[in-house]
């Protein structure tokens, strides 16, 4: 198989004096994984540049697809459930209103409180966008066959449960 930067990195790294305790097939394994988080970060990044939106924008937008329509919460679970404060809220329901991308509808059961729904252009945009981004993830995986797909899959899953198990001992 070719060698990539990493393995390079790796020949370096292995050239050091004993003394140095670094596992080189466990920094293949960190330094690759985050190689691929930064392009595929970038390859959002590039989606939400021709759709106009923020990465920020996007949280909100997905948080309202993903809810059965007509797709609204209130104000404060959508904070809540993005866990920023409700003045960063304010500012990106705001912004996502003022182009139209959300509506903000007097709650049917609180006449003081509002609802926050997505409006048909908000979907819209969410539904390209998304399909945008759904080719471009499927074309970093398409160096590997299904079966390949679903072994990395299988190996990153057993890494994330061992991350979560660890998160959730020392919380």
């Amino acid at each position: 198989m070719a060698e990539d930067h990493i393995d390079r990195f790796l020949q370096r790294l292995a050239a050091l004096p004993r003394e140095v305790d670094i596992d080189l097939d466990v920094e293949a394994i960190v330094d690759r994984i985050g190689g691929i988080n930064r392009r595929i970060k970038r390859g959002m990044e590039r989606t939400l540049a021709e759709h106009d939106l923020s990465h920020p924008d996007w949280q909100v937008l997905t948080a309202l697809r993903l809810l059965p329509p007509p797709h609204s919460s209130s104000p404060g679970v959508l904070a809540a459930d993005l866990e920023v404060s409700s003045g960063a809220m304010t500012s990106r329901l705001d912004r996502l209103e003022e182009a139209g991308l959300v509506a903000r509808r007097p709650a049917p059961d609180d006449r003081r409180g509002v609802v926050i729904e997505l409006t048909d252009a908000g979907r819209e945009t969410w539904d390209r966008a998304a399909s945008v981004q759904g080719r471009r993830e499927a074309f970093f995986a398409s160096a590997l066959s299904k079966d390949e797909q679903h072994q990395l899959n299988d190996l990153l899953r057993k890494l994330m449960l061992a991350f979560e198990e660890r998160e959730n001992a020392t919380s």
